[in-house]
C-alpha cells in the first residue's frame, strides 16, 4: 500500500511538471522551428526536476509543515509578545536567505547592474523586510488586529515610499517580493501562523492564520524601497 501511495504521488509530480514542459518543446520544435541543442542533457535534466521536485515536495510535508505547525501551536508558552514577534522575525530573516528564486534574482540584478546593487546586500535587505513583515503578522494574530487595519497602512507607506525611491528599485522590490514567496517560506511561514491561530484564544484560524505571506512581500517591498532611497541618499 505504501509503494502504490509512493508511485501515486511520484505520478502527481510528473504530471504537474509534463505540460509545461511538452509546451515548450512544441514552442521549440513547432513554432520557432529551432532544434533542442543538447537532447540528453534536456532529458536527463528533466528527470531530475520531477526528482528534485517529488522530494523536496515530500521532504516539506515531513518536516517544515509538520514542525512549523508545531512550534506555532507552542508558541504561546512564552508570556512575553515581544519575544514571540522577535523568534518570527528571525524564522522570517532565516528562510528568506536560503530561498532559491529569491537568489537568482539577486544574481540577475547584480549582472544587469554591472556590480552597483550587490547580490548580497539585496538579499539581506528582502530578508529584513520579510521579517518584519512576519513580526508584524504574528502581532496581528496576537492582538486580533483586523486584516485590512494592517494591510492599508503598509500599502499606502508603498505607494509613499515609490515615489522617492530610484525607478529602478521600484521594479527590482516588485519582484524581490514575489522571489520570497517560495517553497521554503511559504510552507514554514503559514504553519507558523496557523499554527499559532489555531491555539490563541477566540481566534480563528481562517480568518487570523492566513495573509501572513501578503503582509511579508509588503515588508519585503518596503525594505528595497528604502534601501533605494539610502542609495540615493
Amino acid at each position: 500500500m505504501k509503494g502504490f501511495e509512493a508511485l501515486n504521488a511520484f505520478w502527481e509530480t510528473f504530471r504537474s511538471i509534463f505540460p509545461l514542459t511538452a509546451f515548450l518543446v512544441f514552442i521549440q520544435l513547432v513554432v520557432i522551428r529551432k532544434p533542442i541543442e543538447n537532447v540528453k542533457e534536456f532529458v536527463i535534466g528533466f528527470i531530475l526536476s520531477v526528482l528534485g521536485l517529488h522530494f523536496f515536495l515530500q521532504g516539506v510535508s515531513m518536516s517544515l509543515f509538520p514542525i512549523g505547525d508545531s512550534v506555532g501551536s507552542n508558541l504561546v508558552v512564552l508570556e512575553r509578545k515581544w519575544l514571540i514577534i522577535i523568534i518570527g522575525f528571525v524564522i522570517g530573516c532565516f528562510g528568506t536567505l536560503v530561498e532559491p528564486a529569491l537568489k537568482a534574482l539577486a544574481l540577475e540584478v547584480e549582472e544587469i547592474s554591472i556590480g552597483a546593487i550587490p547580490n548580497k546586500i539585496l538579499i539581506h535587505a528582502v530578508a529584513i523586510g520579510f521579517g518584519s513583515g512576519m513580526a508584524i503578522g504574528l502581532l496581528r494574530i496576537l492582538n486580533g488586529i483586523p486584516y485590512l487595519k494592517v494591510a492599508i497602512p503598509l500599502l499606502l507607506l508603498v505607494i509613499l515610499l515609490s515615489f522617492f525611491a530610484p525607478e529602478q528599485y521600484v521594479s527590482i522590490a516588485m519582484d524581490s517580493a514575489s522571489a520570497t514567496t517560495g517553497p521554503v517560506n511559504i510552507p514554514l511561514n503559514m504553519a507558523l501562523a496557523i499554527g499559532l491561530a489555531k491555539v490563541i484564544k477566540g481566534a480563528d484560524p481562517l480568518l487570523s492564520g492566513f495573509g501572513i505571506v501578503g503582509l511579508t512581500s509588503l515588508g519585503a517591498i518596503i525594505s528595497v524601497l528604502t534601501l533605494g532611497i539610502l542609495t540615493r541618499i
